[in-house]
C-alpha cells in the first residue's frame, strides 16, 4: 500500500462524517447502526438516501446540496476513493452527509425495514462476462436487500454507460412486473429534464468524452421478491449488447 493511502486511511479516521465498521462484529453493528440514522447518526429525523458505490462520493455531495432537508449516505468498500468525498463534505460544511466505508452485500446489518427512502447506483460494475452474479447491484440479490430497507414506494435510480447493463434491469424488472417509473437509454438527448440528472462525475464526463450514451432508469420499490432473468431472456440481451462489444 502506497504511504499516499496510508495517510489518507490514518486522517480519515478523524473524520466526523465517515463511519467504518468493524464488519466481524455483526451484532454491535446492528445495535449502533440499524434504526439509528436519524436519530442518533444524523440527529434529524429527514428522509435518509443511498448512493451505493459512490466512490469519490460526487454524487452524494450533489444531492446533498440540491436537497438540505434530507440525510444522503455515501457507501463504498474502497476507503481512498471515499477520502475525497469526505473531506470534500467537511469542506463544505454538509451537515446531512455520511459516508460509511462497507460491503454493499452487508447492507442490511446497517438499515432497519423501512428506514431508507432512495436508493442510487451510479455507474457500478455492470459485471457483463457472467450471466448471473451477486456482483451485479440491480441483480435479484441486490435487489430483495435493497427492498428490506426502502420504504413501501420507494425509489430506486440507476445510471450507467453500459447498454448491457441498462437492459438487463429493464427486462429484470419487467420479468418481476416492477412498476418502472421512467427508462431512457440516451439521458441526455432525451426530454427529461431534472436537475438531479444533470449532475455528472468524473466517470461519467470520462464516458461522455468518448460518446458513450448515459442511460437512466427510474423505479419503484417491487412488492414482492425479485426473481432472476431465465436463460432465455439473459440470452437475448447478451446477444444484443454484450457480443457487439466483447
Amino acid at each position: 500500500m502506497s504511504r499516499n493511502k496510508l495517510v489518507r486511511f490514518a486522517e480519515m479516521t478523524t473524520f466526523s462524517n465517515v463511519l467504518q465498521p468493524n464488519i466481524k462484529h455483526y451484532h454491535s453493528i446492528e445495535t449502533m447502526y440499524k434504526g439509528q440514522w436519524n436519530k442518533t447518526i444524523f440527529n434529524h429525523p429527514n428522509p435518509i438516501v443511498l448512493e451505493l458505490g459512490c466512490g469519490k462520493g460526487e454524487y452524494t455531495i450533489a444531492l446533498a446540496k440540491l436537497f438540505p432537508k434530507k440525510n444522503f449516505v455515501g457507501i463504498d468498500i474502497k476507503g481512498a476513493r471515499m477520502y475525497v468525498g469526505a473531506k470534500n463534505a467537511l469542506q463544505q460544511n454538509l451537515s446531512n452527509v455520511r459516508f460509511l466505508r462497507t460491503k454493499i452485500e452487508l447492507i442490511e446489518f446497517f438499515f432497519n425495514t423501512e428506514e431508507v427512502h432512495e436508493i442510487w447506483l451510479t455507474f457500478p460494475d455492470p459485471q457483463p462476462k457472467k450471466r448471473w452474479t451477486k456482483k451485479r447491484l440491480t441483480s435479484s440479490f441486490f435487489q430483495n436487500k435493497y427492498s428490506h430497507i426502502l420504504i413501501d414506494g420507494g425509489l430506486l435510480h440507476l445510471k450507467t454507460d453500459s447498454l448491457f447493463l441498462h437492459h438487463y434491469t429493464l427486462e429484470l424488472l419487467k420479468q418481476n412486473h416492477v412498476e418502472v417509473i421512467y427508462h431512457t437509454d440516451n439521458l441526455y438527448s432525451s426530454r427529461y429534464l431534472d436537475p438531479i440528472l444533470n449532475i455528472q462525475t468524473y466517470y461519467e464526463q470520462h464516458f461522455l468524452s468518448q460518446g458513450l450514451p448515459i442511460s437512466y432508469i427510474q423505479w419503484r420499490k417491487p412488492n414482492v421478491p425479485l426473481t432472476e432473468l431465465s436463460d432465455e431472456a439473459y440470452e437475448e440481451i447478451e446477444k444484443r449488447y454484450l457480443r457487439s462489444t466483447f
